[in-house]
């Protein structure tokens, strides 16, 4: 038994060094930019800085709006503000925007803020795939307090990776490639959400970074807790034994994911009327973004945010935006 998990450390370790790799590369002058302007706002409380995303995809980030996590030590300490720690405890992250000058231009993002002990939590123990579907994808840790929080953000990015590559296996066929197993689980990561992709848009996120996605999919599946074998061709095909009862269960559970997650989406956008300036228009960007609903508010309306929320998402409802 020792053995056993000997082993399975040592494969969990490759997995890590893999991650810690790819995480590390050097961040673009305008996102290290935007981190610094983030951190300045929450202090001494912030130990890691994440980047993932479009922006980190396609390196463009000032036509775009970048992506960050803030993990901080402690909520009442990076917010100053009961209420807002309170919000951030009750329904993590609290989301902010951000933009900045910028070599004559304006650079944007918006960041999310949690702790490094919730961000650890929520690439194993979530059974919501908010954090793991998000932080199993590519990342970027463009800053962290020292060489110990750094590896300890690492180890919670390839728990990430474990993570969604169990709770996607039992979705697979019996035999699959590591593409069909990222474009089968982000499909479903994203209808754990109040969002709809286009049809191709998991395929594009997979298709973005083939070698990287395949490198960690063979250092995990090993350590993964199903009989899965690797059948050792070129194009990484894995062969599956995985009993029904268990296959059922799987799918009950991303039923229900999609039904919670459905409802947490709401909240969090409610909820960012708080953290946003110009909360009203964010909430209908994103919806729009990523639902293809697009829902019209008065401006006098958007001047009374609360009742305009309930305006939003009573005509999000009649256009059926929540499937």
């Amino acid at each position: 038994m020792l053995m056993v998990n000997n082993e399975r450390m040592e494969i969990f370790d490759q997995l890590i060094d893999l991650v810690s790799a790819q995480s590390t590369q050097q961040a673009t002058p305008g996102i290290n930019a935007l981190a610094d302007a983030a951190r300045a706002l929450h202090g001494d409380s912030v130990l890691a800085v994440l980047f993932y995303g479009s922006c980190l995809r396609t390196g463009n980030v000032r036509d775009g709006l970048a992506d960050l996590y803030l993990l901080v030590d402690d909520y009442q300490a990076a917010f100053k503000s009961h209420t807002l720690a309170f919000l951030n405890w009750l329904l993590p992250p609290n989301v902010f925007y951000l933009e900045i000058p910028y070599q004559g231009d304006v650079l944007r993002a918006k960041y999310a803020v949690l702790t490094l002990d919730d961000f650890c939590k929520g690439t194993k123990g979530w059974f919501h795939s908010y954090i793991w579907g998000r932080f199993s994808q590519q990342s970027g840790l463009i800053y962290a307090h020292d060489e110990l929080i750094a590896r300890r953000v690492q180890q919670a990015m390839a728990q990430a990776v474990s993570t969604f590559i169990t709770k996607t296996l039992p979705q697979m066929n019996q035999e699959f490639s590591a593409r069909d197993l990222w474009i089968r689980g982000l499909s479903l990561s994203y209808r754990a959400e109040l969002r709809t992709e286009q049809p191709d848009g998991s395929a594009r996120l997979y298709d973005a970074n083939p070698d990287y996605y395949e490198a960690i999919t063979n250092a995990a599946i090993p350590s993964i807790p199903y009989n899965v074998k690797d059948i050792g061709d070129s194009q990484h095909h894995y062969q599956a034994t995985i009993p029904a009862s268990l296959r059922r269960l799987n799918r009950l559970n991303w039923r229900l994911r999609a039904f919670q997650g459905k409802i947490l989406s709401a909240l969090r956008l409610m909820k960012a009327l708080l953290t946003f300036k110009g909360g009203v228009n964010y909430i209908l960007w994103k919806i729009e973004r990523h639902s293809g609903v697009r829902v019209e508010v008065s401006p006098g309306l958007k001047r009374f945010p609360p009742l305009a929320v309930i305006v939003i998402f009573w005509r999000l409802y009649r256009q059926d935006a929540f499937r």
